[in-house]
């Protein structure tokens, strides 16, 4: 028996003030969106966080960014095992059959996640090592960046492995054949990024320079 039920009434009523006004006034372009197929040029890996609102940050129209969220913008290093990679699958298609010129990672402030693997790590939080947690098992994704952060004061900490979890997840990208294939051939550029929520600062890693202001 399926457990779906109907949509809370204050969402309906933002559906149909939406399809009256911002739907209404664009349905030439929304009519464009559906019969050409999506052509975006870039792919937008970010953290679930309710906060992080993507295309807000970057003005972005639909059709513009093909975005895949997941627990702290990770990106899981290439392994071809026959089982089930949500991420993986996102990027591979975003990569081979939508031929995006960029992906660009996106960290930020105050995560749950990286707090998370911070906590698992130091021993704060037993109960994410167990083989049934998913997050836990998820987090281990990131347990190299603790590793490179541990020994800083801890008032740096936590902000210095929200900024790993983006450098993991673009060396992690690199392990992917047709990744790097595509950033070798100069058709395909891969960018780091980290926000802060509170200050709506934005900074990009720059080799041999770290993260730095846009």
């Amino acid at each position: 028996m399926h457990n779906a039920r109907p949509l809370p009434n204050y969402l309906v009523q933002r559906f149909h003030g939406w399809r009256a006004t911002t739907f209404a006034d664009n349905k030439a372009w929304y009519r464009r969106l559906s019969e050409s197929g999506q052509h975006p040029r870039a792919m937008v890996i970010s953290c679930c966080d309710s906060r992080v609102h993507v295309t807000s940050i970057f003005g972005a129209d639909e059709g513009e960014f093909f975005i895949h969220r997941n627990i702290a913008n990770l990106v899981p290093p290439y392994r071809p095992d026959g089982q089930q990679h949500g991420t993986s699958a996102a990027v591979e298609y975003a990569v081979t059959a939508l031929k995006v010129a960029h992906i660009v990672v996106l960290g930020h402030s105050n995560c749950g996640g990286v707090k998370g693997c911070h906590d698992m790590c130091s021993g704060a939080a037993p109960q994410l090592e167990e083989t049934s947690s998913f997050v836990g098992r998820w987090m281990d994704i990131l347990r190299p960046g603790y590793e490179r952060v541990k020994d800083l004061p801890e008032d740096q900490r936590i902000t210095a492995l929200e900024k790993e979890a983006v450098l993991v997840s673009i060396g992690n990208l690199m392990s992917f054949p047709f990744v790097r294939e595509a950033v070798e051939q100069e058709v395909l550029t891969l960018h780091a990024l980290w926000t802060h929520i509170g200050d709506g600062s934005l900074e990009q890693y720059m080799p041999g320079q770290g993260f730095i202001q846009v």
